[in-house]
């Protein structure tokens, strides 16, 4: 397939990435049923390490199986599909090079103190080369008491992925003793969260989708609608320059996520990044629900 001028104009974007770099962002943007679009639809199955597998797979008893997530990610047209380890592990050879892998780096657990918020690091840029990975994926939380050793453990992390060619997936999640529950979605956090994560370096940038809420910092734009606030978190990533994709969430409707892909579509976002919604349904509802989302994308 040949490189359409808009994947072009957002190879553009990253002036300092060397070939490698960009080669596996192109490889992203030009697989599955938003191919060539610019536009990304990632699969992440980091669940089960973050909330255990009873409250992740229960509802779907064959997403207890590392396979079926490959064969999700692969029939369901995804561009990507993100992991930690040893979920990638369980199935890289047999589904080497039928999809881009996102090699999850750092991981967290509901079985860690209460209120630790933070991550550490499970897994390398040696294994991420070894799977065959075209990018690694890196949590941070900007707002608790750890972000700043977060950044310093993370940092030497994101050099090493870009030196070896791997693109870096930030996932940005605000949260902290001074940010209330609400505000962790508040309009004015998530966009300073995005603004941290293209700060680091990231190459795509993923945060959970912005309330009207203002926790701190008043806008002067319009932010009444989802998709006006998609467009503002866009602003504050450059101006636009970088890819941001946004999180499914807890598991809703087929018409719910309908509608927010609708409005990340009209506000400039670039794609979503759809976990439970996906694995939690049976696997041809869910590669039903994927067509559908990426005709929005398309349309």
């Amino acid at each position: 397939m040949l490189v359409s001028n808009r994947i072009q104009d957002i190879l553009g974007f990253y002036e300092s990435e060397n070939p490698g770099v960009k080669a596996n962002l192109i490889r992203m943007l030009l697989h599955g049923k938003l191919a060539g679009s610019g536009k990304l639809l990632i699969l992440p199955v980091d669940q089960g390490m973050e909330h255990g597998p009873t409250k992740s797979f229960s509802k779907n008893p064959q997403s207890y199986d590392p396979h079926y997530h490959f064969k999700l990610a692969i029939e369901g047209g995804f561009s990507a599909y993100a992991a930690p380890l040893g979920m990638l592990e369980a199935g890289a050879s047999t589904y080497a090079g039928l999809i881009p892998l996102i090699l999850k780096l750092n991981s967290s657990t509901l079985l860690s103190p209460k209120n630790s918020l933070d991550q550490v690091v499970t897994s390398s840029i040696k294994d991420a080369l070894k799977l065959g990975c075209s990018a690694i994926g890196i949590t941070i939380y900007p707002g608790s008491h750890n972000f700043f050793s977060m950044i310093r453990e993370t940092r030497d992390l994101i050099a090493e992925a870009k030196a070896a060619g791997l693109a870096v997936v930030i996932w940005s999640y605000p949260r902290g003793n001074d940010i209330s529950k609400q505000g962790e979605t508040a309009i004015d956090i998530v966009a300073y969260a995005a603004h941290i994560a293209a700060s680091l370096g990231a190459n795509i940038i993923k945060v959970k989708l912005p309330t009207s809420h203002i926790e701190r910092d008043s806008i002067p734009y319009d932010i009444s609608s989802l998709e006006k606030r998609i467009e503002y978190i866009k602003l504050s990533c450059f101006a636009r320059r970088r890819l941001v994709v946004f999180s499914g969430g807890e598991t809703k409707t087929d018409e719910e996520l309908f509608q927010e892909v609708q409005s990340i579509k009209l506000g400039g976002g670039d794609g979503s990044i759809i976990g439970r919604n996906s694995f939690q349904r049976s696997k041809s509802n869910a590669i039903s629900m994927i067509e559908k989302i990426a005709k929005i994308y398309n349309n």
